[in-house]
């Protein structure tokens, strides 16, 4: 079971805050740096006579200096009345901990360390060595939260930053300008997907992750290099090798709620006014994309050429 971190780089948001409010609730939040490298994702369209709806793929950890937030994108953003997330980000650290920490710490007592045979407990505790963590510290809890730990604390040595993601930008200037701030999903629901994974796949992730340590930094890279050149079909190839091995994650993590937000967008047609939607940029890539069940629903999602 591989390539997990490249379905969570740009399909669940609360992975890039999830571990940095545990780990790193005291730091500072980084300010943005000018850009010095232009980029130009992706940006769809659907329009009926009264309601514009704008969807806009994400990634959710960035480094600083990319210039995305311009030209079109920026001037659907100020057209809009309404930025909508995957999810609200939650202002309070302590409060997100208030709702994660009943979920990632396993209620029944049992260990992670008891969880794993010697040589993948050995590899799992090497790693979070390299990463200057106590494995006791992480002992507690159930194998999927070291496990999105993992996928996102080496990338800060590689320059990435969860507060330069795209969420963390868009919530930071609709506040600025006054706009609503709505999510499709809450927190407690997106840390659901992983807590709900049957034990064997919460495991199976914490061993790829494991293994794949020194990986995720290229891999992050090659994805924000395609996002940036609004190339969402590499990215659907990229991001989706290892889908047909594992269809039971990819159907939790993507296509079941790409059908539910599909839903959640028809229904907002039915209100007038202009939504700029941001989500997770797998989700608008490849086959049963955001897009896909649209049309289904008879709406049709046209790409903005910029």
């Amino acid at each position: 079971m591989k390539s997990w971190f490249k379905k969570l780089a740009t399909t669940c948001a609360i992975v890039a805050f999830a571990p940095s409010a545990m780990l790193h609730a005291a730091e500072p939040t980084a300010a943005a740096a000018p850009a010095t490298t232009d980029a130009d994702p992706a940006l769809w369209v659907v329009k009926d006579k009264d309601t514009t709806i704008y969807l806009f793929g994400t990634v959710h950890v960035l480094k600083p200096g990319l210039g995305w937030f311009d030209e079109a994108v920026k001037t659907a953003f100020d057209k809009s009345d309404e930025l909508m997330l995957e999810m609200v980000m939650p202002e309070d650290q302590a409060e997100m901990l208030k709702v994660m920490m009943p979920l990632a710490i396993d209620q029944s007592g049992k260990t992670l360390s008891s969880r794993l045979d010697a040589q993948q407990l050995e590899a799992y505790q090497a790693a979070l060595a390299s990463l200057g963590i106590a494995p006791a510290q992480f002992d507690m809890f159930e194998p999927w939260f070291p496990a999105m730990t993992l996928s996102v604390l080496p990338l800060t040595k590689l320059g990435y930053d969860p507060e330069q993601g795209v969420e963390k930008l868009l919530t930071a200037s609709a506040k600025k300008t006054g706009k609503p701030v709505a999510g499709l999903e809450t927190p407690t629901e997106q840390l659901g997907f992983f807590d709900t994974l049957p034990e064997t796949q919460q495991i199976a992730f914490l061993n790829s992750v494991v293994k794949d340590l020194d990986k995720l930094g290229p891999q992050l890279d090659k994805m924000v290099g395609q996002w940036a050149k609004g190339d969402p079909d590499a990215l659907a190839v990229t991001m989706n090798e290892s889908l047909a091995a594992t269809p039971e994650l990819a159907a939790t993590l993507l296509w079941d709620r790409n059908a539910r937000w599909a839903d959640q967008l028809k229904a907002r047609m039915d209100q007038p006014g202009t939504v700029f939607v941001a989500v997770g940029a797998g989700h608008l890539a490849g086959a049963k994309s955001v897009q896909d069940y649209l049309k289904a629903r008879g709406l049709v999602a046209k790409r903005v050429k910029y």
